[in-house]
């Protein structure tokens, strides 16, 4: 007797696309006072038709009656309809005909929030707090001491008051930045006190608007593929500079030789991580940021989850020294106090850290990296597995 045949499976790219689900944003009189104001750098009606359109799935229709005009910015995907007569009586018949649910243009929604929730934008006051929640809700739970306590004070504020005014894209803020600390590595590589505490101000200056590209990618919802990617391979480069640049001033500084070698044997090891780093993102399919790679190393975790997690034990500890932000500043002061050489010790053991991490990620099984580890866990890895950005 033989089995039933099973009937082939459907191929994914011949499976019917799931129902839309219609949000239908207002955008009548009752709605124009805080539809039309600028919030961190959107009118808060396009804000809001932005972050519902990347929901995937959501079908927006934006509902005027005509009372005021409409962003020219709006996504091309959102759909405009005109209401005819009494707007409510509109709106409610449009409700009927699609089946969807009815939100206020005049709303700012923070992540978490479902599409009929938000603050009310009506006035300067409300707009006021509505960008104040906007930027507030950038602080991540992963981030560093320097970056919570210094850098993002300072970068919030460029963001907030300059940039998000400005016909600028992330990744252009990513690349001045990345301009600013190159001219500071060559300043740290022409030796010399002064050279090389002006070459790391600049570079904590490129720390400190390395933040701003970020920012303004979620604030303004331009967040793509590219950028992170962009963003990774920058703070990298600049990792690498940066390395080199303080190896080749100590020389130039009339320091042993000894202090360049250990530079660039740093480096070398920076490399090796990078490059495994980027094998893994692609393998491991996490996007382009180095805090999503699941590290055997660390017992399958990411650096996300590592800094997220409270419970400070000795690799929490060590990943805070390998945070561009700690070290960017740290090696700042150093520069101040005349201890450059304490800059390449600090770079031999972040490094040397980083580089048996990824030799751990090639050698071992997969078996770890490839299983999810709960971060309430109290268990802490015993060494970080490489430096953050």
């Amino acid at each position: 007797m033989t089995a039933s045949a099973q009937p082939p499976p459907i191929p994914a790219a011949a499976r019917p696309a799931p129902p839309a689900q219609t949000t239908i944003v207002r955008a009548t009189v009752a709605e124009a006072a805080g539809a039309t104001l600028v919030v961190a750098g959107l009118a808060v009606l396009e804000r809001s038709v932005r972050q519902l359109g990347r929901q995937a799935g959501m079908r927006v229709l934006v509902a005027s009656d005509g009372a005021f005009s409409l962003p020219p910015t709006l996504p091309v995907a959102a759909e405009v309809r005109r209401l005819e007569g009494d707007a409510d009586a509109a709106v409610e018949r449009l409700r009927a005909e699609t089946g969807g649910t009815v939100v206020a243009g005049n709303m700012v929604r923070l992540r978490g929030d479902a599409p009929t929730g938000g603050l009310r934008v009506s006035d300067e006051v409300s707009r006021l707090a509505a960008e104040d929640a906007i930027f507030a809700d950038l602080l991540r739970g992963d981030l560093g001491f320097v970056a919570r306590h210094l850098n993002k004070k300072i970068s919030f504020r460029i963001t907030r008051h300059l940039l998000c005014h400005l016909p600028i894209t992330p990744n252009q803020v990513t690349l001045g930045a990345a301009a600013l600390g190159l001219i500071g590595c060559l300043l740290l590589a022409s030796g010399g006190y002064a050279m090389m505490v002006a070459g790391m101000a600049l570079a904590q200056l490129q720390s400190i608007l390395d933040g701003c590209d970020g920012e303004l990618a979620r604030v303004r919802f331009q967040q793509s593929h590219i950028g992170e990617w962009l963003d990774t391979l920058v703070d990298d480069f600049m990792n690498v500079a940066l390395i080199s640049g303080i190896a080749i001033g100590l020389h130039r500084s009339g320091y042993s030789a000894l202090w360049t070698a250990g530079g660039f044997l740093a480096v070398a090891m920076y490399l090796f991580y990078n490059v495994v780093s980027y094998r893994e993102l692609i393998r491991q399919g996490v996007g382009g940021e180095l805090i999503n790679i699941r590290w055997k190393a660390a017992r399958g975790r990411d650096m996300k989850s590592m800094a997220s997690n409270r419970s400070a034990g000795l690799g929490e500890r060590l990943l805070a020294l390998g945070r561009r932000d700690t070290f960017v500043l740290g090696w700042l002061v150093l520069a101040i106090l005349h201890a450059m050489p304490v800059a390449i010790v600090w770079a031999l053991i972040v490094a040397g850290f980083s580089f048996w991490a990824a030799v751990v990620q090639v050698t071992a099984s997969d078996t770890t990296s490839d299983t999810a580890v709960d971060v309430t866990d109290d268990a802490t890895p015993d060494v970080p597995p490489g430096p953050a950005n």
